[in-house]
């Protein structure tokens, strides 16, 4: 049974599309965002796997007195850099999949 001419062309461009998801997911990592947050006494960065590769903490936030604050300001920056990371992803991936005229869905991950 031959095959019609376009399923070889659906075929191929699947293959493109994959290998260039493929990609994107191995930059997932170059992929980062750093926030600052208490007006920059903490700073964290993230990639768009939703690793913390980085935080920076102002030595007078290191005070006992200011453990519950310092708590509070990092849970803040991890959530605020993470999220940049994702969204930064979610473009690539979009623009991934316009480039191919593929359908986008509103909140897709990058797809991994």
């Amino acid at each position: 049974m031959k095959l019609p001419p376009q399923f070889k062309q659906i075929m191929k461009q699947m293959e493109k599309v994959q290998k260039e998801f493929e990609e994107l997911q191995k930059q997932a990592e170059s992929i980062q965002a750093t926030v600052q947050v208490g007006g920059g006494m903490v700073e964290v960065t993230a990639n768009a796997k939703g690793e913390v590769v980085k935080v920076k903490i102002e030595p007078d936030l290191l005070d006992p007195e200011e453990k519950e604050m310092l708590q509070d300001l990092i849970v803040a920056g991890v959530n605020a850099a993470i999220k940049q990371a994702r969204e930064e992803m979610e473009k690539k991936t979009a623009q991934l999949l316009t480039k191919f005229n593929l359908p986008s869905f509103p909140g897709m991950p990058g797809l991994f």
